[in-house]
């Protein structure tokens, strides 16, 4: 099957490696520090997906190399129904792209402030899915750090989705993490005190998210960095006064057992793996079928309205005002010259490598050679590889993600036991 692109004289070969020419250009629906987040349709299929493309030179200027190469990693291991799951990945000369599931129903952050606050059905509702995420990321050794309403994307149909890993890890089991990433008001007293943290600190980020949207302000602020680490580490916490009109006794149980700021007897974090049990078994989540929330057959309690744009608009306008060079289709330089590239470059074309979840299988880059247990739609069959090299950097960066940013300040990494990860 083929057809004719306006740029190129020759037709475009559908069963040839995947590149941006297979794929129509719609609207921006959002910006980061590298790039856009565009609308695009897969010619072969006329599926639509978000396609997030990363400026190779601006990326390089903010030393964010390591980043974009760990979430391509990252994501290539992911395949669940709650996460905004990569389907495609290639390069040209001047960009990295990601073709990832559309949601179109926005991030929870646009959400909440055009609300003020969200009713506690739907944010018990997003929890709960929300939870079956982390569970499977936690499963698969992966902490997200960065939980936050910005990087929670809605579908059409309601369902909450987490995105944007770029300063997701592997956690090791031997030692606990040091590093400081993540956005400060969502981190958990073990991020910002550097006591050291594992994947426990994600349940916290949910309490903090949870909190936010119900109360449309966060349990432990401040003006300066060091009133906000004070607050989140020795602040108690608190309730709005008008709270129990808002949040039922059980919903304000499942905040207080989120936000412990002890990870060994927070919500979801038994030391014995088994944490998810005391969340599906919780009051709050009383209501919840999770039998059918798993399978997206549950319906949400709140639609976004798609008649109407549920993203910041102005994202369009860049390269209508010429303000930014427009994304265009562009075919790459033959036979570069690996050897001639700045060592930045080199390493984005060896390891930003092409996948095609249509004919690619999901590949672990860790632990050595395991299998990847897919769920959910569009999964694929489980293949090994061999492990990935983890870095941390400084001045982490958010790469091409709608919204938000992140800092990763490099500590050493003591040799420390961990809590024991979900079975």
């Amino acid at each position: 099957m083929g057809s004719v692109c306006c740029c190129l004289s020759e037709p475009v070969d559908y069963n040839s490696e995947v590149t941006l020419y297979h794929f129509d250009l719609h609207r921006a629906v959002g910006k980061g520090a590298f790039g856009k987040v565009r609308v695009v349709e897969h010619k072969p299929t006329k599926k639509l997906y978000a396609l997030k493309y990363i400026d190779k030179a601006r990326c390089i200027r903010q030393k964010a190399v390591a980043n974009v190469i760990q979430e391509r990693r990252l994501l290539e291991e992911i395949d669940h129904p709650f996460i905004v799951n990569m389907r495609y990945a290639f390069q040209d000369d001047e960009n990295c792209f990601f073709v990832l599931d559309l949601m179109l129903g926005g991030d929870l952050r646009f959400h909440l402030e055009r609300k003020g606050s969200i009713p506690e059905n739907v944010v018990c509702f997003w929890m709960a899915e929300l939870s079956c995420a982390l569970e499977y990321l936690h499963r698969q050794k992966i902490i997200h750090r960065d939980l936050k309403p910005d990087n929670i994307l809605l579908d059409a149909m309601g369902h909450a989705h987490i995105t944007d890993f770029n300063v997701a890890i592997h956690y090791s089991e031997r030692r606990l993490h040091t590093s400081v990433a993540g956005s400060m008001a969502y981190m958990a007293p073990q991020v910002v005190g550097r006591k050291g943290y594992s994947w426990a600190i994600d349940w916290w980020s949910l309490g903090v998210t949870a909190y936010e949207l119900l109360f449309h302000r966060r349990p432990f602020d401040g003006r300066t960095s060091e009133r906000m680490t004070h607050a989140i580490m020795k602040d108690p916490l608190k309730f709005p006064e008008d709270c129990r009109s808002k949040v039922s006794d059980a919903g304000i149980k499942a905040l207080k057992g989120l936000l412990d700021k002890d990870p060994a007897t927070r919500l979801g974090c038994r030391p014995d793996g088994q944490g998810i049990e005391d969340i599906r078994t919780h009051p709050w989540f009383a209501a919840i079928d999770w039998e059918n929330l798993q399978h997206k057959e549950s319906q949400p309690p709140f639609v976004p309205d798609m008649k109407a744009a549920n993203f910041d608009v102005s994202h369009e306008l860049d390269e209508f005002l010429m303000v930014e060079k427009p994304l265009t289709h562009t075919k790459r330089k033959a036979n570069a010259d690996l050897d001639k590239l700045k060592p930045e470059l080199r390493e984005l074309e060896e390891k930003f490598t092409v996948y095609d979840f249509a004919s690619s299988n999901r590949l672990s880059y860790y632990p050595h050679n395991q299998p990847i247990v897919t769920i959910g739609s569009e999964s694929d069959t489980d293949r090994t590889l061999a492990p990935s090299q983890t870095a941390t950097m400084a001045e982490r960066s958010q790469a091409g993600s709608p919204s938000g940013s992140h800092h990763d300040y490099p500590m050493p990494e003591m040799p420390r036991r961990s809590h024991s990860p979900p079975s």
